[in-house]
């Protein structure tokens, strides 16, 4: 289960040093196998191969005929990158993708569960001023009868 925001740095070679309290995790879900990949929202996803695999398959069940299936297919599996962790316990993230999430030095890696989101650092903020933004109308309906 990975949760939990950190500010990480991007070195000089676009490589993104997983913090050590998912290392070990990450090692013993995929071998240090991981996958990154575009997401809508302009951020990227990085999930463990073996928990990648069955989103990867269902995306690409669906019809290529139909044009948001296509275009999801595009955006997820034509993104999709297979890279693994070094030993030092960093991941490359492509050029292409850090363009298409407009990264930076700066980045955040956020724990969403079974993957973490990368974000560029004004991406980030961003997504954090809209939440707040939201007001009362915070909680979708599908959360409205969540406690804190």
């Amino acid at each position: 289960m990975f949760q939990g925001a950190a500010a990480l740095s991007l070195d000089a070679k676009g490589r993104l040093a997983i913090p050590a309290r998912h290392r070990e995790a990450l090692v013993s879900a995929a071998d240090g196998r991981l996958v990154l990949t575009a997401h809508p929202h302009r951020c990227l996803l990085l999930y463990p191969e073996p928990a990648w695999a069955p989103i990867r398959d269902r995306v690409l069940a669906a019809s290529s005929l139909n044009l948001q299936s296509a275009a999801i297919k595009r955006l997820l599996v034509g993104n999709a990158r297979e890279e693994a962790m070094d030993t030092a316990g960093r991941v490359l993230i492509a050029a292409e993708l850090r363009q298409f999430a407009q990264l930076d030095k700066q980045v955040w890696l956020v724990g969403q569960g079974s993957h973490f989101e990368i974000w560029s650092d004004a991406g980030w903020q961003k997504q954090q001023e809209a939440v707040f933004a939201l007001g009362d109308q915070f909680l979708p309906p599908d959360l409205e009868d969540l406690a804190l």
